[in-house]
């Protein structure tokens, strides 16, 4: 049967036993033999199934899980041998997660067929590992740095056992392992870092961005004990691994290689951080001696599935806010000379500028560009630093997932009257492949002033409005948070359904709510991406003769007061966001409505569960798809019409 529910056409089963023992550092031939065979298979394997995930569209990631292979067949191996190792492969690299799912299959929690549906919606093979979703998953992963400290936990529960940690010289930056390093030389804890140092991130590579830093150097520095080799040596891999497996206390293992060795297109290459192209992965098994129908049969016969919902109120022409930002800021640096620019502004990159818009501004304005590492915290710091003279602005960009990471230095940067403008992009669950770990749903953390103290935290509609919104608020002074989603989203049209309600003759007014359209039963409060959603319910509502209005609330964290005590005094107030709804405006717009004397039936919705993968279906899987909201709509209206 072609495509994904074929049989899975490598046959793991031919993974050959091997025991090896740590005291002979020494390969003989036969172990060679079977450890070169069972590399090859496992990396044929993640090849082929993460291709499925670039043939649905869904992207996925080769070269990392694809890299450290070596190490994960040595590592069976001691497994193999003996009691005293600690049998779960953590790994600090969440997008190596087709390492986990290969090992689930190879153990028998997963089918090998089921491989085949990687990062496919409700298939539970989302794009990094949670721990109780996907059988034979043994630990949640997905915000680099984030394993090791965790690592030295279960060294401290478990003293009589080495426990092992994948690492990699991206994760390595993070600086929540320097302090995990400290702790595991202080405790002489039995953690052993298997660290893929392929001089490959998303962006670039660490020797051109962030020159100087060693991980050899780095690691000793902290007390490590350190081996580095050539990792597509196995000879020379395995008997590094013997070295820090027999020396007592932490060592890493350091394991130079170039990004996917093996792999023509995509060899030593940025674009081997993420999925391998159909076309490549094809390439690769005719290169390897397979029949060409063993993936073509699969890979050409898998499609993007979408989720087909004609949308009214909006346009089918769509825009990508997280790649605008970037735009908008140099629309504002164009008016100022080189020279000016790169005296009053700085933009610093955490390895996410393809992402996040600031490619644009690095490629038009490399005069205030920084090319940074995977270090949000110090670089927010270094971004509002800068901007600590009145006169100089500070711009800083990231997922909204790791506005999380970065809050006490927002707490600093606001003590020190800093101007520094954020943009987190991934806002909301929409299109979130990569699932739970990289929602970005607690966006309202970043307002943690006190209440004496203004934060400014804007998610705008469309890219007009993010155009808008950017102009205006650049050169404000003080702390400013700009978010958008990691999804396209249409253009928001005026009630006449044809003319742009953000054009020419929109003004963005700071704190201010607007009104998309008016109404006497009730109110939906939206913004971002769900105000087109929200726009297409309440016109789908009003054609039933539902007089629900729709404000939209692009300033997320202040009142606009004479727009709350206009809506508020509606028979209800719905809220409809895709944030967290514990942390959301919804859990804030309540108690706003109270303080004002304001008593209107009160409802919103927002992400409430952990995701299911996919794209397009995280929103309707989370009930924020517009028939989930008109029938939000139709209980608060009854509840309105019982209650009188």
């Amino acid at each position: 049967m072609p495509g994904a529910d074929s049989a899975f056409p490598i046959d793991l089963k031919k993974l050959k036993k091997l025991k090896l023992d740590p005291s002979k550092p020494q390969l003989t031939e036969e172990e060679k033999s079977t450890l070169l065979f069972n590399v090859q298979l496992l990396r044929d394997a993640i090849v082929l199934f993460t291709a499925t995930g670039a043939a649905r569209g869904v992207s996925g990631h080769t070269g990392g899980a694809y890299d450290t292979v070596p190490e994960v067949v040595l590592l069976l191996s001691l497994f193999e041998n003996s009691e005293k190792f600690y049998p779960i492969i953590f790994d600090e690299a969440g997008h190596r997660v087709a390492t986990q799912y290969l090992l689930s299959a190879l153990r028998g929690d997963l089918p090998a067929e089921h491989l085949l549906h990687y990062r496919e919606a409700n298939s539970k093979l989302p794009g990094h590992p949670e721990l109780g979703l996907t059988p034979g998953v043994r630990f949640s992963s997905g915000r680099l740095g984030h394993m090791w400290p965790l690592v030295n936990g279960v060294a401290m529960a478990n003293r009589k056992k080495t426990v092992f940690c994948l690492g990699s010289d991206g994760s390595q930056q993070e600086g929540n392992d320097a302090e995990a390093a400290r702790l595991a030389v202080a405790q002489k804890l039995n953690v052993k870092l298997l660290i893929d140092d392929n001089d490959v991130t998303i962006a670039g590579h660490p020797s051109e961005y962030l020159p100087g830093y060693d991980l050899t150097k780095t690691l000793e520095g902290h007390g490590l004990k350190v081996a580095t080799v050539q990792g597509e040596d196995f000879d020379a891999l395995w008997s590094g691994l013997c070295e820090v497996i027999n020396y007592d206390g932490p060592a890493a293992l350091i394991s130079k290689r170039v990004m996917a060795p093996g792999i023509p297109d995509i060899e030593g290459s940025s674009h081997g951080h993420d999925v391998i192209p159909v076309k490549s992965a094809l390439k690769y098994f005719q290169m390897r001696g397979y029949p060409e129908s063993m993936a073509g049969d699969i890979l050409n016969n898998i499609k993007p599935s979408s989720v087909p919902y004609l949308h009214v109120g909006s346009t089918k022409e769509v825009g990508a806010n997280r790649v605008v930002f970037g735009e908008a800021v140099n629309t504002v640096l164009d008016e100022l000379s080189k020279e000016e620019a790169a005296e009053k502004v700085m933009v610093i990159d955490s390895d996410l500028e393809g992402s996040t818009g600031l490619k644009a501004i690095h490629q038009k304005h490399p005069e205030v560009f920084i090319g940074s590492g995977i270090m949000e915290r110090g670089n927010f710091s270094a971004a509002a630093g800068f901007g600590f003279s009145p006169d100089k602005f500070g711009v800083f960009s990231t997922f909204s997932a790791f506005l999380e990471m970065v809050i006490s230095e927002v707490t600093m940067a606001r003590l020190n009257h800093c101007n520094v403008l954020c943009h987190f992009s991934h806002s909301g669950v929409d299109e979130m492949a990569d699932n739970t770990c990289h929602f970005g749903v607690n966006n309202l953390f970043a307002d943690n002033g006190l209440s004496d103290t203004h934060s400014w935290l804007y998610f705008p509609a469309d890219a007009l409005q993010m155009t808008k919104v950017v102009r205006k608020v650049f050169f404000d002074t003080g702390v400013r948070f700009i978010f958008s989603t990691r999804s396209k989203v249409p253009y928001i049209l005026k009630e006449d359904g044809k003319t742009k309600f953000f054009g020419d003759d929109y003004e963005f007014v700071p704190g201010k709510d607007e009104v998309i359209c008016k109404g006497t039963a009730g109110y939906v409060v939206s913004y971002g991406d769900m105000l087109y959603r929200a726009w297409d319910a309440v016109l789908r509502c009003r054609q039933e003769g539902i007089d629900v209005g729709l404000i939209n609330k692009p300033t997320l964290n202040l009142v606009d007061e004479q727009a709350i005590m206009d809506y508020g005094s509606k028979p209800f107030v719905l809220v409809v966001e895709s944030l967290n709804q514990k942390t959301g405006l919804g859990s804030k717009m309540g108690t706003w409505l109270l303080e004002r004397q304001l008593t209107p039936k009160y409802g919103y919705m927002g992400a409430v569960k952990e995701g299911c993968g996919g794209l397009q279906e995280q929103i309707p899987f989370q009930g924020l798809d517009p028939q989930s909201i008109i029938v939000k709509v139709h209980q608060l209206s009854a509840a309105d019409a019982n209650r009188h």
